[in-house]
């Protein structure tokens, strides 16, 4: 796993501001440079949802930066829960607390009128607000008015840098591993954490790449793919995974699915972009439509690793599938075994649930390292 931000290190009379998360640079930039030092530890803001699957944000941050996470706050309604001790902003500021992040991925990433007056509460309360929903938090009124009394900030983390360059598809060096899904909010970004910390821990040179607000959050950098201009995005995935030595991996964290009526977009361009060596398909068992599309049945893991191998030969010829990953976190450890097992049967591949460890996964790491 990336390692943890550092300390934080914004004085508290900054001024708002949007904070754009990487610079206006262009290529040959070897890669997207770190963040600026976040303020944490963090409030996990988790609003009114009662979807979980909307919650990937606070989710990531609770399981892969723990220790910048001091507990989390909900609006009226809301039934989604991180596990985290419940506290107001001002419990929160009291034992230590120096940002609310928004722990919430919505369709849209729309910040509800239901969530302004939690959020002026926790700027009153000496918070920060870190977000990275589309919609940017600076350009709301009341929020804007009330940080800049109160001289607090709102950061926003899904800003990409001007001046991307369009994609060139030109061949590069490195090899680079792209997890891929049969929809959104499955395990892409885990299943990435998870490769490339086994990766490390095997001496296996190699870079978690951070594709979304959530990974970029845990990472400390990364490329915001879907503020990506259209045009633009394989151009921005070439960007995030740039040449390197021929023995280092870049382990990039997926987005959307090939199949989504509404994400596809995005998960094309990082597969035309990051130009990747193996995929990873990522599904969870028992789903049986698009999160949020419920007229949209899932496509099988068989047709998303060809569909993925069909239209990634187009920038990498050599593609090649490296297994699937399972997400059996609803399933006890001998059911969540023997699934692992029998699909691994079916498919013909690794097939593992890279949370669980174990066989299986050891035997996707292979596969995946060829």
């Amino acid at each position: 796993m990336p390692a943890p931000l550092a300390e934080p290190a914004f004085p508290d009379h900054a001024q708002v501001k949007t904070v754009a998360m990487l610079p206006s640079s262009l290529p040959p930039l070897p890669t997207p440079p770190a963040l600026p030092l976040l303020p944490s530890p963090h409030l996990l803001f988790l609003g009114d949802i009662s979807e979980p699957g909307y919650a990937k944000t606070a989710f990531g941050l609770r399981d892969w930066a723990p220790q910048r996470c001091i507990g989390e706050f909900r609006c009226a309604g809301g039934t989604v829960s991180a596990g985290l001790p419940a506290m107001t902003p001002q419990q929160a500021a009291a034992r230590g607390a120096r940002s609310l992040v928004i722990g919430v991925a919505n369709a849209g990433g729309v910040i509800p009128e239901s969530w302004i007056e939690p959020l002026l509460q926790a700027l009153h309360a000496g918070l920060d607000i870190i977000s990275g929903m589309h919609v940017r938090i600076a350009s709301i009124a009341r929020l804007r008015e009330a940080a800049d009394a109160l001289g607090r900030q709102l950061i926003d983390v899904r800003v990409p840098p001007p001046g991307i360059a369009v994609a060139t598809g030109a061949p590069r060096s490195g090899k680079r591993l792209l997890t891929m899904g049969t929809d959104c909010a499955l395990g892409k970004k885990y299943t990435a954490l998870a490769l490339a910390r086994a990766f490390a821990e095997r001496g296996v040179d190699v870079d978690f790449r951070a594709s979304g607000q959530t990974g970029i959050l845990i990472a400390g950098r990364g490329m915001p793919m879907d503020a990506v201009v259209s045009d633009f995005a394989a151009g921005a995935a070439e960007m995030l995974s740039p040449a390197a030595a021929e023995d280092h991996w870049d382990v990039i964290e997926g987005q959307g699915s090939l199949f989504h009526p509404a994400y596809a977009g995005v998960a094309l361009a990082l597969l035309h972009g990051s130009q990747p060596d193996v995929v990873v398909i990522c599904h969870q068992p028992g789903r049986r439509h698009m999160l949020g599309y419920p007229a949209y049945p899932l496509p099988s893991i068989e047709d998303t690793i060809a569909l993925a191998l069909q239209l990634g030969q187009r920038t990498r010829a050599g593609i090649r599938c490296g297994g699937v990953s399972l997400d059996t976190s609803q399933l006890d450890p001998a059911s969540a075994a023997a699934l692992l097992d029998s699909e691994s049967q079916r498919l013909g591949c690794a097939v593992a649930d890279p949370m669980r460890g174990g066989p299986a996964f050891e035997q996707l790491l292979r596969q995946c390292l060829g």
